[in-house]
């Protein structure tokens, strides 16, 4: 289903979506609603890793929109794998050997994701 704006300018393609395009936008929706929780969170505290948290967040919430828009998918996808799999060794580093329920889950999240990305990625070549 295609559909176009109110105001005739960006429209959203969605009708060559499959299930797996759609568990991907919800893997991806799920960390970026996470980390900027998470920016939210450390506001106050540690500005440095607020402003990490909203830049990955923005960048998630990019590749969604980018992807309904149908914009390059195939780089989404590259791009989207090196993104989200760079953040695991980072929140590793940052948060041993104290790993929250929230981080553990975003991280699983996350690895479901670089999975889904991989396969659409082999999918579409």
């Amino acid at each position: 289903m295609s559909t176009e704006t109110a105001s005739g300018g960006f429209a959203l393609h969605t009708e060559s979506m499959t299930g797996l395009h759609w568990l991907g936008v919800a893997l991806a929706t799920i960390t970026g609603v996470i980390h900027l929780w998470l920016a939210y969170a450390f506001r106050a505290d540690e500005t440095a890793l607020a402003v990490a948290f909203l830049i990955a967040a923005v960048g998630f919430f990019g590749g969604v929109a980018a992807v309904l828009l149908d914009y390059r998918r195939r780089l989404l996808y590259v791009l989207g794998i090196p993104f989200t799999a760079g953040q695991i060794p980072i929140w590793y580093v940052v948060n041993a050997p104290n790993f929250g329920a929230t981080g553990i889950a975003d991280k699983v999240v996350q690895v479901v994701l670089i999975v889904v990305l991989a396969v659409l990625y082999r999918r579409e070549s």
